[in-house]
């Protein structure tokens, strides 16, 4: 009877994706009560996951007390540490099985000990929803023949096989799309798209921005004419700035960035929370142009990611400046705690804020026309929006790859290395004059140690060496010619990296 109810499941999920338009799903979910869904969503998790019923019954909360939203946003907030950590892999999901799962992505934490994601075909289905607004409303693929490149990496990450399937279903449901998997190898990238794109009207490059970049500068240097192909960009990972948006397009051609891009803000823990819309971008781009609008809307000096979202798929919250989010999945999250800084807006905020900074963004889209003549107001949702500064928890994102200070511990640890240095450092990506990333860490060394480039070089050798063997994801994600830092050495106490007195950080942004 189990196989049975959940062939069942697979049939419906799939007949609805299918047969329904991308509008009028949007549409229906702008209508529905996101309170009514989430706590539909609580009281079935309080029900059917084991884990969580630990994790409610050990702070004395009765499911039955939860009626509203007001008591929703009481319950404590769940996070690696205090659920995922806790409780054994099965426990986290329904009914404590497993094999209600058909697909499991791995995501490496601090110490390169990888945590466990399991998910079933209908989870891919919400997130391929996802893929379909960019595709449809961005790159008009519902009537452009489309070679899709997955240029993330493949293996049991969740970047290259999640959209690698996202991408097929898009295919299944009538979309002109052909989907092919270089994974992160360049030269294979490189030789589909000569090769191949001349059969397409057009060819998404779907991957991490540093790494999409490279591709596209060792293209041209290999003479690869990315005029003919209209490139169009599906990202993920990575804070980039509009600069970097306007660069990479007028090196493949692009006319119109905000409909030639899309970001998506994405987890291996849930999939695809939001993603960038024309929308999204075009005010992104206007905010990159006013940093004092920007500074009042978010409330810092500097430009996060801005993604639209459903809230009916993941629901957000904000909690002292993070995010938490809720939303089913292999392993259900209730008022998940990321770790990510930012904040929520609604789309009649968004609209307002701008207005009174004299901007319509929907009368700029309209002034544009792309380059396959759709006119440029497909694909407008009032859904809300929702902004990431990124990780709190000191870490930063390179080529996709979470790097944590942790790991660079380790290389300052080594033999001989541990005698030159005091343990301090600064971590941080950094980009060069050519908008290229490169890894940058600033090593504090010890009393009487004089700088010299023979220590310079062994430190930066013995922090690679540690990143490949600690962080899977930095050794699968990042190119090889950007996995070795650029360190520099400064002597104990420096002002500017290494005050006396001031309580350190190892990362900056």
């Amino acid at each position: 009877m189990q196989y049975k109810s959940r062939g069942q499941q697979v049939i419906q999920a799939w007949a609805d994706f299918v047969s329904t338009p991308l509008d009028a799903l949007l549409q229906q979910h702008i209508n529905t009560s996101t309170e009514s869904v989430v706590l539909d969503l609580f009281h079935d998790v309080a029900a059917h996951v084991p884990a969580y019923q630990a994790f409610l019954a050990e702070r004395a909360i009765s499911p039955d007390n939860i009626q509203t939203m007001a008591d929703f946003q009481k319950i404590p907030a769940i996070a690696k540490e205090n659920y995922i950590s806790r409780y054994p892999l099965t426990d986290l999901c329904r009914d404590g099985e497993l094999s209600g799962c058909d697909m499991i992505a791995a995501s490496s934490g601090s110490t390169g000990k990888p945590t466990f994601w399991p998910r079933f075909f209908t989870d891919e289905l919400q997130i391929a929803t996802r893929f379909e607004q960019i595709f449809h409303d961005s790159f008009a693929a519902d009537s452009q023949r489309t070679l899709a490149v997955i240029c993330f990496t493949l293996g049991t990450w969740v970047g290259g096989m999640f959209t690698t399937n996202c991408c097929r279903y898009l295919a299944s449901k009538g979309y002109p799309i052909t989907v092919i998997t270089p994974g992160n190898n360049k030269d294979e990238i490189l030789r589909v798209v000569q090769e191949l794109g001349g059969n397409f009207t057009q060819v998404v490059l779907l991957g991490y921005p540093p790494f999409l970049k490279d591709v596209i500068d060792t293209g041209i240097a290999r003479g690869v004419e990315w005029q003919r192909y209209q490139i169009k960009f599906v990202m993920a990972g990575e804070v980039f700035s509009e600069e970097w948006r306007s660069l990479v397009g007028e090196r493949v051609g692009s006319q119109n960035p905000c409909y030639d891009f899309a970001s998506l803000y994405g987890t291996a823990d849930a999939g695809v929370l939001g993603n960038e819309t024309p929308l999204s971008i075009c005010i992104r781009r206007f905010l990159a142009q006013n940093p004092d609008a920007a500074k009042a809307l978010f409330g810092e000096s500097r430009l996060p990611t801005l993604v639209q979202y459903d809230p009916v798929s993941r629901f957000f919250e904000v909690q002292e400046g993070q995010l938490l989010f809720s939303g089913n999945n292999g392993i259900p999250l209730l008022r998940y705690n990321i770790l990510d800084t930012g904040g929520i807006i609604s789309y009649e905020a968004m609209l307002q804020f701008l207005a009174d900074w004299g901007f319509n963004p929907l009368e700029d889209l309209s002034s544009h026309i792309d380059a396959m003549n759709h006119i440029s107001t497909r694909g407008i949702h009032k859904l809300p929006f929702v902004y990431v500064f990124g990780r709190s928890n000191f870490t930063v994102s390179y080529f996709g790859a979470n790097i944590y200070p942790e790991n660079v511990t380790v290389g300052l640890e080594q033999p001989v290395i541990k005698e030159w240095v005091t343990g301090k450092f600064v971590l941080q990506v950094k980009e060069d004059t050519d908008k290229n990333r490169f890894l940058f860490v600033v090593v504090e060394l010890a009393p009487e140690v004089e700088a010299s480039e023979d220590k310079r070089q062994a430190i930066a050798a013995s922090i690679l060496n540690q990143l490949l063997r600690l962080n899977s994801e930095f050794a699968n994600y990042v190119p090889q010619e950007y996995q070795t830092p650029e360190v520099m050495l400064a002597p104990m106490g420096d002002r500017e990296y290494f005050p006396i007195g001031v309580k350190h950080r190892y990362t900056r942004r």
